[in-house]
Formats: C-alpha cells, sequence, structure tokens
C-alpha cells in the first residue's frame, strides 16, 4: 500500500536513532530550513565558517539547499544560485535560466532527494542507525548523495550502481568509507540493479532498500525545495511581462521533474516538460537502449512520476551532450566561442553544466523552438551536477582524438544550433495514460507493488496532494526528534 509518514512506527528504532545522533552531535534540518536557509540557528551558521563544503561534518547536513554561498568552504547562504544562458548562445529568443547543483555538497542536488527519503525513515522509528544500513540503489548521483548523507547521519551505507558508471562516482564512494556493489551494465541498465536489491532483501535483513525510483521522500524533497527555489529565481529576474512558460527535467528517477507539480499550483499554464536520451527514448516511443547521460532514462517508469503532470517529452542524442561537453570545458572549444562574440565570463561558468544539465538545455532550446517563444518566455531547468564529476569522460575523449577549433565549430553548429524540434511530442490524455500504464511491468509484476495503487496514483485526485504535503508533519517529527536528542 502507499504509505504516508506521519507517526512513529518503532520507538525502541528511534530511542536507538536519538541515541546516536546525541553521541555524534547530530543535528536535522527540517525542509523549511533547507527552503529558507535564514532560519537556521546562527550558531550553526557559525559553525559552518569553518567547514568545507564536501567535508564529512554532519553540520554540512545544513548546506542541503539551492542558497549555499558558491565556494569551497566557510560559506554562508544567499539567494538561489542559477545561471542564466544567453540567446548568443542557444540561438533562440527564449529566456533559459539553469538552477546549478554545484554548490551542494557531494557537488550535486542528489543529497537533498537522499535526505528526503532517509531522514523521515529515522524520525518515525522505521531506521535504527546502530543497526540498519541504508541501501541506495543508482545510477549516479543518488548514491552519491545517500552515502554522503548516511555518514553524516551516524549510518552504513551500500552503494549499488552500474559498473560502467565514471571512475569518479566509484572512487568517492570507497574514500566515503561506503560498501559498494557495481551491478553488470552502463546507465540504462536498472533491473540488474533491482535484482540485486531482491537478493539484499532476502540475504541480509539489516538493509533498508531506499529506492529513489519507488521512494516518495525523492520527489517531495523537489516539491518542497526545488519547486519554490525556481519559483523565487523566476521572481527575481522577470518583470511584469514575463511568463513561467515551461519547466525542464530529466527523467531518471522523476525527481526533480516533481518541481513542476508545485509550479503548476502557482502557474496553471506551465509546460511541464520531461527529457530523456534518444538512445532509450522510453517515455517518447517505449524505447529501450544504453547510453551516455549519466543519471537519466532507465528503461522504465518511475513509481514516483506524477506522469498526469506531464506535458510533453523530449528525447536528446547522447552524441550531442557529450561533445558539448568537450566544447564548453576544452580550451578550443572556450576560444571558439569567445570569437563568436559570446561573453567570456560567461563561458567560465558553462563548466557548471554536467552531462544531464546539457541535455536539459538542448530540450530547453527544443521546446523553445517548438513553440516559437520569444524574450518574454522563461524556461526553467537544472543543472543537476557539474563538469567537475566528468573530467575522465573528457580525457576519455581527448585521448580518442584531440580538439580544435575547427571541431568546436562543427559541434556548435550541429549540436545547438541545429537542435531541433524532432524527437518531441506534445503528451494527449491517452498519451499520459499509456505512460503511467507501463509503471505496471516493472512494479506489479517484478517488484510486487499492487495493482489497486498503481490505479490509485491515477485515478484518485488526492493521492499525489496527500503524499506531496507530508513534510508538514516531517518537520514536527524532525524538530521533536532534535528536542530528544538534545535532551540529554
Amino acid at each position: 500500500m502507499i504509505e504516508l509518514t506521519d507517526r512513529i512506527i518503532n520507538r525502541e528504532f528511534r530511542r536507538n536513532a536519538v541515541n546516536r545522533f546525541r553521541e555524534k552531535g547530530i543535528i536535522l534540518p527540517t525542509f523549511e530550513e533547507m527552503r529558507h536557509p535564514e532560519l537556521i540557528p546562527e550558531k550553526i551558521k557559525n559553525r559552518l565558517k569553518n567547514v568545507g563544503l564536501w567535508e564529512l561534518d554532519p553540520v554540512n547536513l545544513f548546506r542541503i539547499t539551492w542558497k549555499n554561498e558558491p565556494v569551497e568552504k566557510g560559506g554562508g547562504f544567499g539567494k538561489v544560485n542559477f545561471l542564466e544562458i544567453p540567446s548568443a548562445l542557444t540561438g533562440v529568443k527564449a529566456r533559459i535560466l539553469m538552477l546549478t547543483g554545484k554548490w551542494f555538497p557531494t557537488g550535486a542536488h542528489k543529497v537533498g532527494a537522499a535526505y528526503g527519503c532517509l531522514a523521515p525513515r529515522i524520525v518515525s522509528g522505521q531506521f535504527d542507525p546502530t543497526y540498519h544500513k541504508a541501501v541506495w540503489p543508482s545510477t549516479g548521483n543518488y548514491c552519491r548523495g545517500g552515502a554522503f548523507d548516511s555518514y553524516l547521519m551516524g549510518c552504513t551505507a551500500v552503494a549499488i550502481l552500474p559498473e560502467e558508471m565514471s571512475k569518479e562516482r566509484f572512487t568517492w564512494l570507497k574514500d566515503i568509507g561506503s560498501e559498494v556493489i557495481a551491478t553488470p551494465g552502463c546507465e540504462s541498465n536498472v533491473k540488474e540493479i533491482y535484482d540485486k536489491c531482491w537478493e539484499i532483501r532476502r540475504t541480509r535483513p539489516d538493509c533498508i532498500i531506499l529506492n529513489q525510483f519507488d521512494e516518495f521522500g525523492n520527489p517531495i524533497w523537489h516539491y518542497h525545495v526545488t519547486g519554490p527555489a525556481i519559483e523565487e529565481v523566476f521572481k527575481g529576474t522577470g518583470d511584469n511581462k514575463s511568463r513561467l512558460s515551461a519547466f525542464i527535467s530529466n527523467t531518471g528517477s522523476a525527481g526533480t521533474i516533481a518541481a513542476g507539480d508545485y509550479l503548476r499550483t502557482l502557474y496553471p499554464q506551465l509546460k511541464v516538460v520531461a527529457s530523456e536520451a534518444l538512445q532509450c527514448p522510453t517515455l517518447l516511443m517505449n524505447g529501450f537502449g544504453g547510453h551516455r547521460i549519466e543519471g537519466i532514462g532507465d528503461k522504465h517508469i518511475p513509481w514516483v512520476h506524477n506522469v498526469r503532470n506531464t506535458d510533453i517529452v523530449t528525447a536528446i542524442d547522447d552524441e550531442a551532450c557529450m561533445q558539448l561537453l568537450r566544447l564548453f570545458n576544452d580550451p578550443a572549444g572556450q576560444a571558439f566561442m569567445i570569437g563568436e562574440k559570446i561573453d567570456e565570463g560567461f563561458i567560465k561558468n558553462l563548466s557548471l553544466l554536467g552531462i544531464s544539465s546539457i541535455a536539459n538545455l538542448l530540450s530547453a532550446i527544443k521546446v523553445a523552438r517548438y513553440y516559437e517563444y520569444n524574450h518574454n518566455d522563461v524556461i526553467l531547468t537544472i543543472a543537476t551536477d557539474s563538469a567537475d564529476l566528468y573530467q575522465s569522460r573528457i580525457s576519455e575523449m581527448n585521448t580518442s582524438s584531440p580538439y580544435s577549433i575547427q571541431q568546436a565549430a562543427r559541434d556548435y553548429e550541429r549540436f545547438i544550433l541545429g537542435e531541433n524540434i524532432h524527437h518531441l511530442k506534445e503528451l494527449t490524455y491517452t498519451d499520459k495514460k499509456a505512460i503511467h500504464n507501463l509503471k505496471y511491468f516493472t512494479w506489479v509484476e517484478q517488484q510486487e507493488k499492487e495493482v489497486g495503487d498503481l490505479n490509485r496514483l491515477w485515478y484518485d485526485d488526492e493521492i499525489w496532494p496527500m503524499l506531496f504535503n507530508q513534510p508538514t508533519m516531517w518537520d514536527d517529527m524532525i524538530r521533536e526528534f532534535n528536542r530528544d536528542v538534545a535532551g540529554g
């Protein structure tokens, strides 16, 4: 059944968690504080002045916010971190704004999604950090975020991810002390991850699976933190003629796209766009396949995706993302863009875009061209992580063929100016229902969900608002938990 976390489930587990947190000096932030970090107590802000963004210090739980000062150590809080992509680069009139995830701990916003899954279980007594291990099945940044959050919350982490993911991910996970399990395949091989999870369920009773694809804490965090951050950016950069016309999100776990559910409550005419890899076009055409856009597109529809709130599907060629990663970060590519009269200061900031971020940018360009948006139209999207996490991929491409200004010109012409409206689909009611029905084959047949719950996620008008509004209860439970930790 679909459960709401609104009460204490096991008081013994909760007592053990309180004692563990007291021993380690751990305090949990509320969702309200992640949304409004100005509410964080001054004593915590003072502690952060001497702590690095990636340090394994529990106080960094309070840096799970879009509003971190963009520095590596000692930063405070300010406005939402974002980047405006100029028309000189995109070739479209619409304004494209991207929230930047680099300034989260671990360099990606997935620490927030992971927090939304683990923290409610701890404060409700569903997870005992003195006994249980947190298992983070992922194709990318989620298991990194989960491992980081686990360490900061005094928990043991088990990370599961495909063996073909970037070297940086495996190295970092091992360095942080996580148990790492590599499953066969690449980015889109999720069933192999699920098979490993079932093996763990059968053989390791101390493990609790925190699957981002069916844990509602993932989209709930984005609904309550990412959605309002986008709202704030839009209100702070537009004028009375500006329209929030579209929100673009890659669909890996379908967490980030839930920000669109929040924005829809404020901007009913908003287009919510799901982006995926052309090499694995599951939403677009029930497709399958491997691809290189790490963190998205996994040959199934996540249980937590509210498909009724998705208006458009786009598919982006992974070759475009890989070549633009090189264009944006190689000296030859940067020299070419300077020659095209693109602002040099902006060019330096293109390193804020990782591979999936580039896919979001290309989807934004595609949607702007499809709807013929003008300068009053604002498109918001997400740079989940930065190029810092993909240096090995850039090195691999440069080893294969050194980059040049001539190649940069070809890549810019082909992959940005040449981005067209192909592989884009406006969804009708029946299109949306067909996508939703695909959940059956993964979640009912393979993962033992109830078909009644599948239907409820489609037909019950109240279920999604009930799920999304749980943080009101969670924050009360977090405050009570923190009081018990401090009570001695």
